[in-house]
């Protein structure tokens, strides 16, 4: 683990192999270990960097809210830090809406967005009230609230087969801070639609969606790649594909690789 700092923040990010710049990026609850099974492959013909979002495993909380977009700027001030001039985003769940964000925000830099169980839509209102309702729950009790919001990610059949993994992802998600957890939930809730670059932009895309998710159903989100030129990928299982589906995604990701 390497730390830089930004705007008197600690960020944690890790820096492996040579090669084309491939930036890993967590979800809500997550940090970089979600990772550690990929990294290894990924860094034998590329640059893998991962990093620690805001509030997120070793990474500081900035504020109150941490905006997709702050978000994106600190991930900026990284590359910048790496002398990085092209990436590969990679972005899981809402790293996927940091991955758009900085899309937006920084089109020179992209070379490819890879988005993994995430979608370029904004929040629907009622998405942005079970956001409001978590923020409640987070606060009331939020062991609870953590316990239960991993085990939800997964397939329901899942859950008995992976019984021991889904554990480890709970513990890993019980050292997000409880700022941490609201900045993100805030932040995710006032995020922008950002559709209209899954139509436009020039560099290779690739989604990957779970036939059984229950936070980003299937049918709801396959409708935003069409008449566009990414890819889809579809799993049979939940939002957890680098868990639920690890080798088949590690294959898709290497096979995107190859394109760019």
């Amino acid at each position: 683990m390497k730390t830089i700092t930004y705007k008197n923040t600690k960020i944690s990010f890790t820096d492996q192999g040579k090669g084309t710049a491939v930036v890993l990026l967590h979800g809500f609850l997550e940090n970089q270990t979600m990772w550690d099974n990929f990294v290894p492959e990924l860094s034998k013909k590329h640059r893998v960097i991962t990093v620690d979002l805001l509030g997120h495993g070793e990474t500081e909380c900035l504020g109150y809210v941490h905006a997709m977009e702050d978000q994106a700027d600190m991930l900026y001030a990284l590359l910048l830090h790496l002398k990085i001039r092209k990436v590969v985003l990679v972005g899981h769940s809402m790293g996927g809406y940091v991955a758009l964000a900085f899309a937006e925000l920084y089109p020179d830099y992209m070379k490819g967005l890879f988005l993994l169980n995430s979608t370029s839509r904004a929040d629907s209102d009622e998405r942005k009230a079970n956001r409001d309702r978590a923020i409640v729950a987070v606060k009331q009790n939020y062991t609870a609230f953590v316990r239960m919001s991993i085990a939800n990610l997964f397939a329901e059949e899942n859950r008995e087969r992976l019984a021991d993994t889904i554990e480890k992802v709970k513990e890993q998600a019980l050292k997000t801070p409880l700022q941490g957890i609201v900045a993100a939930l805030e932040g995710m809730k006032i995020r922008k639609d950002r559709e209209v670059i899954l139509h436009f932009a020039p560099y290779p895309m690739q989604l990957v969606l779970g036939k059984k998710d229950g936070v980003l159903l299937y049918d709801d989100n396959i409708d935003q790649i069409e008449e566009t030129k990414v890819e889809l990928i579809t799993f049979p299982d939940g939002h957890m594909s680098h868990i639920e589906n690890e080798a088949a995604l590690l294959q898709a990701m290497l096979g995107f690789l190859k394109k760019v």
